[in-house]
This record gives structure tokens, sequence and C-alpha cells, in this order.
């Protein structure tokens, strides 16, 4: 069944498994069949596996299946419940995977479930890595994702053919700091995007023209990622989700209820809460599963546009 760690990882040698195949995880599963690996996948909706069989994907019937058919098994689902549920309950990825092989979450989950995985598989003589991504939909497509990475560094140096086809990786350290990583990044991004859609708003109010406004700035100090990501969507108000709104309450959520340091003093965190606040009104507007460029409509809404 192939060569795992620390074998060389090649298409020839290498068998991956996928499971999740929401926006992010089909293009991500998808640019590891184009650089010609077996892939086998897995998802609770079939009909999410159709055009990824039809690229040549394996369909497993459950998280354990694939597991056994692979020697790296990625996962990409929406909550850290998922994430408990695919890979440690019965079933689950941990149940069906060999000596020396790898399970990485890339969703976006709690660094206590991330550690909880990383013990659970080394007691199986499996390794774990948590992985979570940043750059939408379109960094999914265009293999340009930023991964954190965390667990044994030797396994994630080994992992690197792999993250290489879908973004850039950068190890974090021990298990679990992927996933600090991606709380502190959400926190980040979430007020880009407060102060993207306010800037739109009062722009907008004060009579100029949008295009011309984000041209404007996108070459000083208010140019940023999220600009160039999100600013032509929301000027159009293409709210197509590349990461669900309601995913952003859940982020955020973690970020705020995580306990730092040995004195258990919670970091207190004002524009996350905030940021917390305005996604929760755009879940409570019915628009969870729009995309997270979509919270200009709260603005404008507290606007009475």
């Amino acid at each position: 069944m192939g060569t795992p760690y620390p074998n060389p990882i090649t298409p020839a040698e290498t068998r991956i498994g996928w499971i999740g195949l929401g926006v992010m995880g089909a293009a991500m599963a998808s640019r590891l069949l184009s650089a010609g690996y077996s892939v086998t996948i897995y998802a609770r909706n079939p009909s999410k596996t159709l055009a990824l069989q039809s690229q040549g994907a394996h369909l497993a019937n459950s998280p354990a299946q694939v597991a056994q058919s692979s020697n790296v098994v990625f996962t990409m689902v929406g909550h850290p419940s998922d994430v408990q549920s695919v890979v440690l309950e019965p079933n689950g990825v941990l149940s069906g995977l060999s000596p020396n092989c790898v399970t990485v979450d890339m969703t976006s989950s709690h660094p206590d479930l991330a550690r909880e995985i990383f013990r659970a598989a080394g007691a199986k003589g499996s390794w774990s890595v948590d992985a979570p991504v940043s750059g939408g939909d379109i960094g999914a497509r265009d293999g340009k994702l930023a991964i954190f990475a965390a667990g044994d560094a030797g396994v994630v140096k080994w992992l690197e053919p792999l993250f290489q086809i879908m973004g850039k990786v950068t190890y974090m350290g021990q298990a679990g700091c992927g996933q600090s990583c991606k709380i502190a990044n959400q926190i980040t991004i979430g007020a880009n995007l407060i102060g993207l859609s306010e800037g739109l708003v009062f722009a907008e109010r004060a009579g100029l023209d949008l295009k011309q406004f984000m041209d404007a700035i996108r070459g000083g100090a208010a140019g940023s990622n999220a600009l160039e990501l999100f600013g032509e969507r929301m000027i159009q108000k293409d709210f197509r989700p590349g990461g669900f709104a309601e995913y952003m309450v859940k982020d955020l959520g973690m970020g705020l209820d995580v306990v730092e340091g040995e004195n258990d003093k919670a970091v207190v965190l004002p524009g996350a809460s905030l940021c917390k606040q305005l996604f929760s009104s755009m879940v409570a507007n019915g628009n969870g599963k729009l995309g997270t460029q979509g919270l200009i409509s709260v603005i404008e809404k507290i606007n009475g546009k």
C-alpha cells in the first residue's frame, strides 16, 4: 500500500485520502488529482463526490475505509464536532490508519482537539498534523493557500510535496499551534473585513466612485489581501462563499473562548468580540452560508440601506 513516513512522497508510491468536499476541500483534492496522485474520497453527501470521481478519484464508504487505502488522509470538514466524528469515533480515520501513516486536519478546529488527535494517533504508531489554511476559494483553486502546520517537525517537512501543491506551508510548532495560528489569522482578517466594509459604505455615502476609491487606496497603508480578495466582490454584491460567514462565528468564538497561559487568563479581544457580533448578525439575518465578504450587508443594514 505505498510507502508511508519517512519514505519519500511520490505520486507513484503515496496514496492520498480526502474527507470533506466543500468549496475548499473539493478544490484542494482536485489539485492533488491533477498532480498525478491516487486519491480516495469520502463525503457525507455523495453528490459532492461526482466531479472528483470524473477526475479519477476512488470513492470510499466511510472515513475508516479511506484510511485503510491511504498513506496520508486529509480532512477538511466544517466544525470541531465534525473533526471529532470523522477522525476519532468508531469507523473514523484513526480506526483504519496503518502505522507510520499520517492524518492531516485542514479544518479550522480547536487547538485542544488537535492535541487530542495527536496523542491518539501516536498511541497507534501513526501521526497527526493540524494544518488549517487561509486564502479562501480562490487560494484553494490556484494553489496559493497559506497553510499553518503543526505537530512533529519531521512529519510536516515530509508532507511538503503535498502542501506545495496547495500553497505555502509554515511550520508553527507542536500539535495545536496550527489551529491557534488560524484563530489569530481569523481575528486579523475579521478586523480587515470590518474596515473594508465600513470604508466602502462611507465612500459610497460620500459620493465616491467605489472602484476608483479601491484603486486609490490599494497602494497605500490600507492596501491588503482582504481588499484584493474581497473588495471587488463587495462592490458587486457577489457574496458567493469562499468561506462561510457562520464559520467565522465559530473561529472567532474559539479565539474568544480559549484560555491561554499558566495563569488561566483569557485574552481580552474587544475587536474580535465586535467582529463576532457582526458576523452573528449575518447568521441571524439568514445569511450564514454567504461568504465572509457579505459582512458589508450588515454595515449597510445598520446604515438603513
